[in-house]
């Protein structure tokens, strides 16, 4: 399963850059406005095109096979160089208390 969903994954990668690269900007007809072009400069441009919506629908194909990527390999066995140390016990501290400490008078 992992092989299928990471060659979809670059295949819809390479996909998405190659239609954005595609798509006109938005500047594309900026210089056209001082040639009398009757489109508007930064206005709606009107119904999507074909292009628009088939990047959305590669864009969101690319962020669940991102999601899908990332949960798969998430869960990989976790291990610490910890696990082959020796368990000590530690001896339990004596008492180091002064014999004022204690209630025990001395005499001068």
């Amino acid at each position: 399963m992992k092989p299928i969903l990471i060659i979809l994954h670059v295949v819809f990668c390479v996909a998405l850059i190659l239609i954005v690269l595609l798509q006109k900007g938005k500047g594309a007809s900026m210089g056209a406005v001082f040639g009398g072009s009757s489109q508007t400069v930064f206005g709606s441009t009107g119904a999507a095109s074909i292009l628009h919506k088939v990047t959305t629908a590669v864009a969101i194909v690319f962020m669940l096979t991102s999601l899908g990527l990332s949960i798969f390999f998430g869960k990989g066995v976790t291990s610490s160089i910890m696990d082959t140390v020796e368990q000590t016990e530690i001896p339990a501290a004596e008492s180091s208390k002064t014999p004022a400490q204690t209630g025990e008078a001395t005499s001068n």
